[in-house]
């Protein structure tokens, strides 16, 4: 399976536009990705809790891993995956008629919020800090064929077969020269507890270190050790 094409959007280019009007909030990606991620854990409960889903819905999570020498940000769930008919319905198709439209509306716009909202552009703000995004899913149908879809930036993509063997999606941005930033652990700690933290999917991040009791010493005291659990 090999497919390359367009996206559909009546313009060019729309993504430097994009970049431009949320410049100033370009740390809503992580919100936008980890908040998708969230909707298709859900869904995927949801289906399993109506009776259209037999298989095992497992623990809901939704993962955050950086690569520093890959320079990459993965955001991954286990919940309803896609095919990639449905990559091409979902993602390809950008809610918008055209760039001079797009300028015209939000010319005057304070918040970054009012454009992701009005445009359904929440996925497509990943290209504010990667120059390259992929997307490896499965979907939870019966039968369902692993998908990858890969693209630059520009209008053009490609769908693949893809390599995922558990349910779900894998969002894994390329990030480009000027968002290094965003490689840094804290950097991403720190988004995640402004936007992820009352969300109803746990959200894991690395790790952290916790102590727990491990005994008593010889004189009757607690003693206490470390361990490395899940940051979550």
């Amino acid at each position: 399976m090999q497919e390359k094409g367009n996206i559909s959007i009546h313009t060019e280019n729309i993504f430097p536009i994009i970049k431009k009007f949320l410049y100033s909030d370009n740390e809503i990606f992580l919100r936008e990705l980890v908040s998708n991620a969230v909707d298709a854990v859900q869904k995927i409960k949801r289906l399993g809790s109506l009776g259209q889903f037999n298989g095992e819905v497992g623990q809901p999570l939704v993962q955050v891993a950086v690569d520093k020498d890959a320079k990459t940000i993965t955001i991954s769930d286990n919940g309803l995956g896609m095919t990639a008919e449905e990559i091409k319905k979902y993602i390809n198709q950008v809610a918008f008629s055209g760039a001079s439209e797009f300028v015209e509306k939000f010319k005057d716009a304070k918040d970054a919020n009012e454009i992701i909202g009005k445009f359904g552009l929440g996925f497509y703000s990943a290209f504010m800090i990667a120059d390259l995004v992929e997307i490896q899913t499965l979907s939870y149908q019966d039968g369902a064929e692993p998908a990858r879809w890969v693209c630059d930036g520009s209008t053009e993509f490609e769908i693949t077969e893809g390599t995922k063997t558990t349910r779900g999606t894998d969002i894994i941005l390329h990030v480009n020269k000027d968002s290094e930033e965003f490689l840094e652990e804290s950097k991403l700690q720190e988004i995640l507890d402004k936007y992820a933290k009352f969300l109803p999917v746990p959200i894991k991040f690395g790790t952290k270190t916790e102590s727990e009791e491990d005994g008593e010493d010889e004189e009757g005291k607690k003693k206490y050790k470390d361990v490395v659990v899940d940051n979550i």
